[in-house]
């Protein structure tokens, strides 16, 4: 069935726990010319959110491999799916990956790019970090819809999230948790407030943002000495710091969490030079400009812990995903009071 923009969508839906059976009808219906029978379907593990199957004709070129994306339990309420389709959609007519195939009821089907995830080593090369960051300037660089509202989606975003925080999680040791190891609600509130209201004055820059660059949201490519960047659910317009410095977040890792791996401000510096010198075509970027975006980028590093931090609580509600959301919020929001004082205090060159 035909959906909106040429992209079918199907109207089937796959059992998150029955991936490979579901997986096998949508490649029916979208590769009919492919023999089932040396069709491949991978379970992978690395999706925080949803569930991830590779299926792909054995022998078959890596590129023309398919991945059935299957959301996660409740993940409407957090994320919006028919923005997340339009943006790979805006990517797609720039010539970006990842290719949409299809939609279905409860996920996506679009092109798997081969190549491999990063990790806390790997993403501290210069020759990797310097293509994320020419490749996050180019996205930045993409012009906007005129349709699209130009407005940051970062506050009526973590506003949503926040609203939906069950006032007692339903698993008793979980509330118990909850109390033990992460600030009161009231002050989540409060900080949320501040936040806004100090970040609002930096005046970064709208543009169009992937929002959640994690280590395993970018896939490198030494043969073509390359990245791109996948999983777009919470893309859109926002602060050109904010992507910065959730990206900067990110280096310390998802799971074995370390926060020595946290980018110091001479890896910074090398990052954003070849940032701004693709942002602006140009290899004459000055210090200050550089470290303009430095203060700015730190500063939003706090709303990034902020905004996973109360997400991660969401998810420890509604999640079926075997991790250990309630510890993850844990780590963020006690790592945004251990850095509040340092982030906020840092200040413009005079």
């Amino acid at each position: 069935m035909e959906g909106s923009n040429g992209v079918p969508h199907l109207k089937l839906s796959v059992d998150e726990n029955r991936l490979t059976e579901g997986a096998r009808k949508i490649i029916e219906e979208i590769r009919p010319f492919w023999n089932l029978e040396n069709v491949q379907f991978d379970v992978l593990t690395n999706g925080y959110t949803n569930k991830l199957i590779r299926c792909r004709e054995e022998n078959g070129p890596p590129h023309e491999a398919v991945l059935v994306r299957v959301y996660g339990n409740k993940t409407e309420l957090m994320i919006d799916r028919n923005a997340e389709k339009r943006t790979i959609l805006i990517l797609n007519n720039l010539g970006l990956p990842p290719r949409l195939y299809a939609s279905f009821e409860n996920g996506l089907a679009y092109e798997y790019i081969p190549g491999r995830t990063l990790n806390c080593n790997t993403i501290r090369q210069p020759e990797i970090y310097k293509l994320i960051a020419t490749h996050l300037a180019y996205m930045h660089k993409v012009q906007l819809p005129n349709d699209l509202a130009k407005k940051p989606m970062l506050w009526e975003k973590l506003e949503d999230f926040f609203n939906m925080l069950p006032e007692t999680f339903s698993d008793s040791a979980k509330h118990e948790r909850y109390n033990a190891t992460i600030m009161p609600r009231c002050k989540m509130q409060d900080e949320i407030n501040m936040l806004k209201k100090k970040l609002i004055k930096l005046n970064s820059p709208l543009v169009f943002t992937h929002n959640d660059l994690l280590l395993n949201n970018i896939i490198y490519s030494q043969e073509k000495g390359s990245v791109e960047f996948i999983d777009f659910e919470y893309s859109g317009v926002n602060y050109q710091a904010f992507d910065v410095g959730n990206h900067f977040n990110e280096f310390v890792g998802f799971e074995n969490i370390d926060y020595s791996n946290y980018p110091d401000k001479e890896l910074q510096w090398n990052w954003l030079r070849a940032y701004l010198s693709e942002l602006h075509n140009s290899e004459e970027i000055s210090d200050r400009d550089i470290h303009k975006l430095y203060v700015q980028a730190n500063k939003f590093a706090l709303a990034s812990h902020m905004f996973w931090g109360v997400w991660a609580l969401l998810q420890a509600e509604y999640s079926t995903i075997d991790f250990d959301f309630m510890g993850y919020a844990a780590i963020r929001l006690n790592e945004y009071a251990a850095k509040k004082e340092a982030f906020l205090a840092l200040n413009y060159l005079s």
